[in-house]
């Protein structure tokens, strides 16, 4: 099964950056005809400023997750561990962030339970927002995901499944479940519960998937005017190739699975496709930028946390 993996997620990076490639060699000279004034500049920062705000408000949900089952830790300590551990999904595996935030949860002597759902259920309840803003969308005629039934039943059932999976009975189980598999353990774990619906959790992860869209409209202002009618569309095709993205095993960061999804999206829309393969280049380009200052950040975090201890 591993095989089988690693060859399907070569497979799909494949195939995703050959569509790309192709749709960029169509169009190149379209592409290179645009340029951007001082205000395309401007949006552009904007779109910089909007996308590290949504990471460093993530680092915020994460910390909500932690003190959800009783972990407390300061705020500067988890802005730090999230922000610079974010640019360790770049890594080979992508799991490298999940990796360092269980790393530094445990060297803090914090749950190594709690550790790994946080960790888990970070992405499950950001997928589960996105997919809400998705099916609503689809829902709403502002985007038209899939013309199959069946798969719109299969989206609607997982986003049922999630809500329902992130339940304290079903949480609070599979944590006894971990402290009976190990056994050492099981007196340093056993305060560890929730005791609520995180509810808050879903809200502050719908607040990231907006933060994340509004940074993407933004590029698209640096390059052509938007109506107020087409921000949905914008948001609404942000969100559901963010998820893309986010669920399906291939490169990094989705990197190629998002680009993919947004250009056959917007192939029908009466968008330029030389605006959109333009805008979707910048904005991979601001979304890494935007981790880079983030993880600088967290390292200026550390320093002065260190220099205050000593």
């Amino acid at each position: 099964m591993s095989l089988i993996k690693a060859y399907l997620k070569w497979i799909i990076v494949g195939f995703t950056l050959f569509f790309i490639i192709i749709t960029f060699k169509k169009h190149w000279q379209a592409v290179t005809a645009i340029s951007l004034n001082s205000q395309g500049w401007l949006w552009l920062f904007l779109a910089l400023i909007t996308t590290l705000m949504a990471h460093i408000w993530s680092a915020w949900v994460w910390l909500w997750i932690l003190k959800l089952f009783k972990q407390s830790f300061s705020n500067q300590w988890g802005l730090k561990v999230y922000l610079i551990t974010n640019i360790y999904k770049y890594l080979p595996g992508n799991v490298g962030h999940f990796y360092g935030r269980i790393s530094a949860i445990s060297k803090q002597g914090g749950s190594l339970a709690v550790a790994s759902l946080s960790v888990l259920l970070e992405p499950l309840i950001m997928a589960a927002a996105a997919l809400l803003i998705a099916l609503l969308s689809h829902s709403l005629g502002l985007i038209e995901t899939t013309n199959n039934l069946g798969i719109l039943w299969l989206q609607g059932l997982a986003l049922i499944v999630v809500l329902i999976g992130i339940h304290p009975l079903i949480i609070n189980r599979v944590i006894g479940l971990v402290n009976k598999l190990k056994s050492k353990e099981n007196i340093k774990e056993s305060s560890v519960y929730l005791d609520r619906y995180p509810g808050n959790i879903l809200l502050g992860e719908l607040g990231f998937v907006l933060l994340r869209g509004l940074g993407f409209i933004l590029v698209f202002l640096a390059f052509m005017p938007v109506t107020i009618s087409q921000i949905p569309i914008l948001l609404s095709a942000f969100s559901f190739a963010w998820l893309l993205g986010l669920i399906i095993p291939g490169a990094p960061g989705g990197m190629g699975v998002f680009e993919a999804t947004i250009i056959t999206l917007f192939q029908s829309s009466n968008l330029p496709i030389s605006i959109v393969l333009s805008a979707i280049a910048i904005f991979r380009i601001i979304s890494i930028l935007a981790e880079l200052i983030g993880a600088g950040i967290g390292y200026l975090f550390g320093n002065l946390s260190s220099r205050g201890n000593s």
